[in-house]
C-alpha cells in the first residue's frame, strides 16, 4: 500500500519531507521511511520469503515491516502479544508460515520447534528472523492474500481473516476522506497487531500526510493482556498532544473519568474514534462536555476493519455512524449485511472464500439518513421462559450508562428474567449504590428486559483474559461456564418472590 514504488506516496515524501513515523528513539521523514522500507523490501525478496509472522511491540519498525512486506509482496500475519502460546501455536500451525519476526526468539522457537531450520535465526528490521520449513498447501490461502489479522472472538481457537493490500488501501482511503482531518498527527495506543490500530491509526494518517506517533506499550501504561497504568497512559496522551487517536469504550471510561477528576484533555485532540463495543450514550456526551471529542464507529475485520463511523458534521450519539463510501449495508431479517469490501475468505477454510458480501451476526438497523444502529449479537439473542426476545447488550448498555458499573453480563436465555454479573467502577461502592444504577436503568427498559437479581464479582472479568476478548467484549459461553454456580443460585428458589429485585450474595 505505501510502497516506495508508490508515487503518490514518494510524492508527498519530495514535497516537504516532514516527520512520518516516531518512536521513543527515533523519528523519520517520509524519505527516510521510503529508503527504509525499499532496503527490507530487498532483503525480504532475496531471502525468497512469502509468509512471514511478526510478533514485536509497538515501535516505528512494526510499520516498516508491514510496508516492506507490502512493497515485496509478501504475506503479513501480525501475532497479537496478547495471545496465549497455544494460540499462537494454533496461527504457526493453521498457515504456511516460512519466516517469523519476534523480539522474543525464546519464546516464540518452541512453538514453531518442528519447522525450525537450524542456524537460521538472522538479525532482520530490529528483530530475528526466524526461518521455517515452508508448507505447501493451495487450500490454506486464497489467491491475493497481503495481510492475514487473527480475530481472537469467543474461543481459544483464532480465526485467519485474509485480506489482499488493494482492499485494506480502499478501507484506508475510504477512512481518510470520511474523517477528513489533513496531516493529522495520531498516536497509537492499541496493539499494532489490532487491524483497526492498523488501517485507521497508520494507514488513514500517512495516506493525509500526516504523521503516526507509536510508543511502546509499556510506555502507555499496559501491562499483560489487560492491565493498564492510568497515570502513564494520560501522561502519553498530554506529552503527545495527538490530533486523534483510537479508543475501547473502556479507555474512554478512563480518561472521561479522569478528566472529570481534573485531567485536562489536549486542546490538540479534535477526533477520539471509539469502537469494540458498543458505547452508552450517556458516556459519549459526558466525554464531550468534558473536552473529549468522542465519536462511535462500528467494523470488524471481516470488512477490512471500520464500516461505518460518526464524525464532526455527521453525527448522531446512539448510532455508530453512516458507512463508509465504497460499502453498502442491508438488514435481512435483523442481521446486518456488509457489502462492497468483503474479506477474500478465512484462511484454511475454502469454504468461506469469494463471499460478495458478511454476514456480521450483528443485529440492528439503518434509519432514514442511513446511521447504522446495532443492538446486539444475533448468537447471543436471550429468548426467555416467556418468549420474549433480548439482546443482552442493549440491556448491559443501559446499566453502564450511569458509570457505576465497569462490567455488567446478562443472562436470561430460557429463564423467567434477565439477571446479571457485575462490577463496580469503584471498588467501595456500596451495594446500595449498584441497586441504585440498576433501578435507573430498569426504569429506561421494558419489564421483561429488567435486570432482576444480580451478582457482584469478587475479580473483574477484565482481570482473565480467557473471559474477556481484547477489545473488551465478554466471551459469554466461558463467563456462564466459570459462573453457572453464580448464576444457578441467583435462579434458585421462588422465581416470583415479593422482592425480585435484589442483590445475591
Amino acid at each position: 500500500m505505501f510502497s516506495p514504488r508508490d508515487r503518490a506516496f514518494s510524492a508527498r515524501a519530495d514535497a516537504a519531507d516532514p516527520i512520518a513515523v516516531s518512536g521513543t528513539a527515533q523519528a523519520w521523514t517520509r524519505s527516510r521511511l521510503t529508503e527504509r522500507c525499499s532496503a527490507l523490501a530487498e532483503r525480504l525478496t532475496a531471502l525468497d520469503l512469502q509468509v512471514v509472522a511478526l510478533h514485536m511491540d509497538n515501535r516505528p519498525e512494526w510499520i516498516v515491516i508491514d510496508m516492506a512486506c507490502q512493497a515485496a509482496s509478501v504475506c503479513l500475519v501480525p501475532l497479537p502479544g496478547f495471545f496465549s502460546p497455544a494460540q499462537l501455536r494454533h496461527i504457526l500451525n493453521t498457515v504456511p508460515i516460512d519466516g517469523v519476526l519476534t523480539e522474543q526468539p525464546e519464546m516464540l522457537s518452541p512453538l514453531c520447534a518442528d519447522r525450525l531450520r537450524p542456524g537460521m535465526d538472522l538479525p532482520l528490521g530490529g528483530s530475528t528472523l526466524l526461518r521455517l520449513k515452508r508448507v505447501r498447501n493451495t487450500q490454506v490461502l486464497p489467491a491475493g492474500t497481503g495481510k492475514i489479522t487473527f480475530t481472537s472472538g469467543s474461543t481459544g481457537r483464532p480465526k485467519g481473516v485474509c485480506l489482499s493490500n488493494g482492499q485494506l488501501q480502499a478501507q484506508a482511503a475510504a477512512l481518510a476522506a470520511a474523517v477528513g482531518l489533513e496531516q493529522p498527527r495520531h498516536l497509537c495506543l492499541l496493539p499494532l497487531s489490532t487491524l483497526l490500530e492498523n488501517v485507521a491509526g497508520v494507514y488513514a494518517p500517512l495516506l493525509s500526510g500526516g504523521e503516526v506517533v507509536v510508543p511502546t506499550l509499556a510506555e502507555i501504561g499496559f501491562y499483560g493482556s489487560s492491565s493498564l497504568d492510568t497515570g502513564l497512559f494520560l501522561e502519553q496522551i498530554s506529552q503527545q498532544q495527538p490530533n486523534s487517536i483510537l479508543l475501547t469504550p473502556q479507555l474512554l471510561q478512563i480518561l472521561v473519568s479522569a478528566a472529570g477528576n481534573g485531567w485536562q484533555p489536549p486542546a490538540s485532540l479534535v477526533f477520539a474514534a471509539v469502537g469494540g463495543a458498543k458505547v452508552p450514550v450517556a458516556l459519549l456526551q459526558r466525554a464531550r462536555a468534558l473536552g473529549i471529542p468522542a465519536f462511535e464507529g462500528y467494523g470488524l475485520s471481516e470488512c477490512a476493519s471500520v464500516v461505518s463511523l460518526n464524525r464532526p458534521g455527521r453525527d448522531r450519539p446512539g448510532s455508530c455512524g453512516q458507512p463508509l463510501a465504497q460499502l453498502g449495508i442491508t438488514v435481512d431479517d435483523g442481521e446486518i449485511r456488509v457489502a462492497g469490501n468483503a474479506m477474500l475468505g478465512y484462511a484454511g477454510e475454502p469454504e468461506s472464500w469469494g463471499q460478495d458480501q458478511i454476514a456480521t451476526g450483528d443485529l440492528g438497523y439503518l434509519d432514514n439518513e442511513g446511521f447504522l444502529y446495532i443492538n446486539g449479537r444475533k448468537k447471543n439473542l436471550l429468548i426467555t421462559s416467556f418468549g420474549r426476545n433480548i439482546a443482552p447488550e442493549w440491556v448491559e448498555s443501559e446499566a453502564l450508562a450511569s458509570g457505576v458499573l465497569a462490567e455488567c453480563v446478562v443472562v436470561g436465555d430460557a429463564r423467567p428474567f434477565c439477571i446479571a454479573l457485575l462490577s463496580p467502577r469503584n471498588p467501595a461502592a456500596a451495594d446500595e449504590t449498584i441497586q441504585s444504577a440498576i433501578d435507573d436503568s430498569n426504569a429506561r427498559l421494558p419489564d421483561y428486559a429488567h435486570i432482576r437479581r444480580w451478582h457482584r464479582l469478587v475479580q473483574p472479568l477484565a482481570d482473565s483474559s480467557e473471559l474477556i476478548t481484547e477489545n473488551g467484549r465478554p466471551k459469554r459461553h466461558a463467563i456462564i461456564t466459570r459462573y453457572q454456580s453464580v448464576i444457578d443460585a441467583l435462579y434458585a428458589g421462588d422465581t416470583c418472590a415479593a422482592k425480585p429485585y435484589a442483590r445475591t450474595a
